[in-house]
């Protein structure tokens, strides 16, 4: 009796420190998961804030294309409206010449 007490304690024992150490393999898979997930949302953050950077900048030449494209076909309208003056003055010109 005495040592089947012995073994019914060490196995118990053995038991508990199985279970011990599942648990802590369990909890360090945990951990581990965790960390990694924290580590996917540190890239997932540093990459937005990259491509918002990027867009910004983006934007920046997007607006100067734009501003740089209205000022040279103002300029065009600009010479245009010159060209038709200079040809109308032209046209009532030649008729006063023709009329003298």
């Amino acid at each position: 009796m005495k040592h089947t007490n012995l073994v019914i304690l060490a196995l118990a024992a053995t038991v508990v420190a199985s279970c011990n150490k599942e648990k802590a393999a369990i909890e360090d898979k945990k951990e581990a998961t965790k960390e990694a997930i924290d580590r996917r949302k540190e890239a997932v953050e540093a990459s937005a804030k990259e491509a918002q950077k990027q867009t910004d900048i983006n934007a920046k030449v997007d607006k100067a294309n734009i501003e740089a494209t209205k000022d040279s076909i103002q300029a065009q309208l600009d010479a245009d409206k010159k060209k038709a003056d200079a040809e109308a003055k032209a046209a009532k010109a030649k008729i006063d010449a023709e009329k003298r």
